[in-house]
């Protein structure tokens, strides 16, 4: 723990150090982790040495997972959802499931997986996320409803997700195991305490004898998050449900809770996102991303090419949407955190194909780690030379056609 400790803190200093060079480059801080826990994991170094059946790992990925969650409901509350629907909606409701059912062929046919661990691997590697895509996302010149689009499905597609990665694990342990009546009740409760906890605390604190002070205004949201965790946990409900349903109903029913928790929320996850990647970097060893063979490594490069690409294009058909925009939405569909930590889900839940499904997943989330961080600024730069025209060419272009439509 003293060493695994010191790393983090030595690779997260090394991180913010260098943080405002990535801003500017292809460096990537989500890169610098997977690459520091991999050199320092036991495939190389050897100075972390990490189990995949280890309670820190589990633990880690628990915690961190719940904390994502919570805080990406937070930023999608009922009210965006319903103002800006429209092309998320798209991307969520047909981009979603259709990168997934492309991703489970690809793995059934290609690498010869059953059905149900076919389905998991889709459903662990259908969620996106925009941490690896942050200078298009974070670029006002970026158009807004494309940045809209991005963070609205990211944030939401990790919650839609996670019942088809319970379902299809519950179903890869084996039928004397699967108890879906247990199983439902395990998701409502978890949908339950998500939006009774957070909204009792906020109503609590509307009332005239309760009032948060300015400097502690910003751990409410952070005590209602740990009371979310503590019930879910006492109760066995599904905490990631819970979490991600106590963001979004902080969002809709605490807007002042929402706003002074947003900065230090979004700090607490990221330092969990990079504790994961550090720890997920450590499980990989050369051993593993060779043991996958080319039909790995295949898979995972059809799987950032074709499985989401695809998608996307079914999905946006007569949308309106621009070739360059949906252009990008379809690259920016990177196997991001959530993927990672179902992957380590897996790997722990002891199930017979946990080692195959979980280093295909290894080897997708690399590759997608290494080419979407690495490209983000450059593709951001593209809508920059798009806007940063002359302005005699937008003149010409109007005259151009004014003569193209004289009767117009």
């Amino acid at each position: 723990m003293g060493v695994l400790l010191t790393a983090f803190a030595c690779v997260l200093l090394l991180a913010v150090l260098l943080s405002g060079l990535a801003h500017r480059t292809i460096l990537s801080t989500a890169a610098l982790f997977l690459v520091a826990g991999f050199v320092l994991g036991d495939g190389v170094l050897g100075v972390v040495s990490l189990k995949p059946g280890d309670d820190l790992v589990a633990t880690l990925a628990e915690l961190a997972l719940f904390t994502v969650l919570f805080t990406d409901g937070m930023r999608v509350g009922w009210a965006e959802l319903r103002s800006a629907w429209r092309l998320p909606g798209r991307a969520l409701g047909w981009g979603l499931p259709l990168t997934l059912v492309i991703t489970a062929v690809g793995a059934h046919y290609l690498l010869g997986l059953g059905w149900i661990e076919s389905l998991l691997v889709g459903a662990i590697l259908a969620p996106t996320d925009p941490v690896f895509a942050a200078a298009l996302v974070g670029n006002e010149k970026v158009p807004p409803r494309l940045r809209q689009l991005l963070n609205v499905e990211s944030g939401v597609n990790d919650g839609l997700a996670l019942p088809f990665v319970i379902l299809f694990l519950a179903v890869a342990a084996g039928s004397d195991d699967l108890h879906l009546g247990e199983l439902g009740l395990e998701l409502g409760l978890g949908v339950v305490i998500g939006v009774a906890v957070p909204w009792l605390a906020i109503k609590l604190e509307q009332t005239r004898w309760f009032a948060a002070s300015t400097p502690y205004e910003p751990l409410n949201a952070l005590a209602i998050g740990l009371l979310v965790l503590a019930v879910g946990k006492a109760t066995h409900g599904n905490l990631f449900l819970a979490a991600f349903s106590a963001g979004i109903t902080v969002a809709t029913f605490g807007p002042r809770q929402r706003e002074s928790f947003e900065h230090f929320g979004e700090l607490i996850a990221e330092v969990f996102k990079l504790a994961a990647l550090l720890v997920f970097g450590a499980l990989i060893t050369p051993a593993l991303l060779g043991s996958v063979g080319w039909q790995g490594w295949l898979f995972a490069v059809l799987a950032l090419i074709v499985a989401r690409p695809v998608a996307i294009w079914v999905s946006f058909l007569r949308s309106g949407l621009g070739v360059r925009e949906q252009a990008a939405v379809a690259w920016f569909g990177p196997k991001g955190f959530a993927s990672v930590v179902y992957g380590l889900l897996v790997l722990g839940s002891g199930i017979a194909a946990a080692v195959p499904v979980f280093q295909l997943v290894a080897v997708t989330i690399v590759l997608s780690i290494l080419l979407h961080s690495s490209t983000d600024i450059v593709v951001a730069r593209w809508f920059d030379d798009e806007r940063e025209v002359p302005v005699w060419y937008g003149t010409v272009t109007r005259k151009i056609r004014r003569r193209e439509r004289p009767f117009q």
